[in-house]
């Protein structure tokens, strides 16, 4: 006959079944939380936890290499640390929105590494809740954008920079057929001057858009330009007119067009009526690099006399002064040996 448990006996048995169910239960719950953490551990991606007040409760190896710090020396300190001085009030607003159970995401902002770089980062900050669903704390993942955030600043930038290029290049392409019209007196004038302006805006502007740096002694330098500026007016006889000296120099991207153009012009009128309109005019064009920038003289020998009052008003001295704004200071000096141009580049 089966043997009756006492009701002292059945309550013991329960209590070793509840203590059994406790420990199974706890053994579940710490293999499922090693679980959990290998796989946080082993994230790509940086994922730090913390509590409401911003302390730091866990930090996983992607956070090490992000932000420089081991966990021994972040666990426990506040989130604050990695936040630039002014980037401080983001937290208060983030803990706000966790508290209230709200997820945050993919907010990009700036953090600070260990040795003060700045990085960009997106965040998602999610709330962490206890068995009763209140909010205890938050978890977040980090994404270093830093990168792309450069490629976006830098296209940007193009962007801008082809922008500002093309707007210019129609004013001046504007201001080639509003200035030709003035001093033409046929059609067939007026087109050989447009045409042949713009040709030389568009060897200037192909100068600016090649891919190699304009440095001096390279094909793109200050000399360079002159030369292929001036290859057009140079005959057999009138290169040996036309002297190069100085200083040759690197050439910022935005100097290139105004310079261009302006040689155009000052050779142009050379040949018409300046130092190369006379079989024994000559030109000398000299550059040096001083404390204040570049200055590059253009000097006209031997030419016939010069009207200053008709030659001032021309195509070429208009250009001087819109090119000046660019350049730093054009000048113009009528002499009885011929027409000298003073131009001065400043630094930067």
């Amino acid at each position: 006959m089966p043997r009756l448990f006492t009701d002292r006996e059945r309550e013991l048995a329960l209590t070793i079944a509840r203590q059994l169910g406790f420990a199974i239960e706890r053994e579940i719950g710490d293999s499922t939380a090693r679980q959990l953490a290998a796989i946080v551990d082993s994230s790509a991606d940086p994922i730090i936890s913390k509590t409401l007040d911003g302390t730091i409760t866990s930090w996983n190896q992607a956070a090490e290499r992000l932000f420089g710090y081991t966990a021994n020396e972040m666990i426990g300190r506040n989130v604050s640390a990695l936040f630039p001085a002014d980037r401080l009030e983001e937290e208060a607003r983030i803990l706000a929105r966790i508290g209230a159970g709200e997820r945050v995401e993919s907010f990009e902002t700036i953090r600070l590494r260990k040795g003060g770089d700045a990085i960009h980062v997106s965040l998602t900050v999610s709330p962490l809740k206890d068995r009763a669903g209140v909010v205890i704390g938050a978890s977040k993942i980090a994404r270093d954008v830093t990168e792309r955030r450069r490629a976006a600043d830098r296209q940007t930038l193009l962007l801008r920079e082809m922008d500002h290029r093309v707007k210019n290049l129609f004013a001046l392409a504007a201001s080639i057929v509003q200035l030709s019209a003035r001093n033409a007196e046929t059609a067939a004038d007026l087109a050989q001057s447009v045409v042949s302006r713009l040709t030389t805006l568009s060897r200037a502007h192909s100068l600016t858009m090649s891919g190699d740096a304009h440095r001096a002694g390279s094909e793109h330098g200050l000399h360079s330009l002159i030369n292929a500026i001036l290859e057009p007016f140079w005959a057999s006889d009138q290169a040996k007119r036309i002297t190069i000296s100085g200083d040759d120099t690197d050439l910022r991207d935005d100097l290139v067009t105004p310079l261009a153009l302006l040689l155009y012009e000052l050779a142009t009128n050379a040949v018409k009526h300046g130092g190369l309109s006379s079989a024994n005019g000559r030109i000398v064009i000299d550059s040096r690099m001083g404390p204040d920038g570049l200055a590059l003289s253009w000097k006209e020998h031997g030419g016939p006399p010069i009207d200053s009052a008709v030659t001032a008003d021309g195509f070429g001295s208009k250009l001087m002064a819109a090119t000046a704004r660019q350049l730093g200071t054009v000048t113009h000096h009528w002499e009885e040996d011929g027409l000298r141009v003073e131009i001065l580049v400043s630094n930067g």
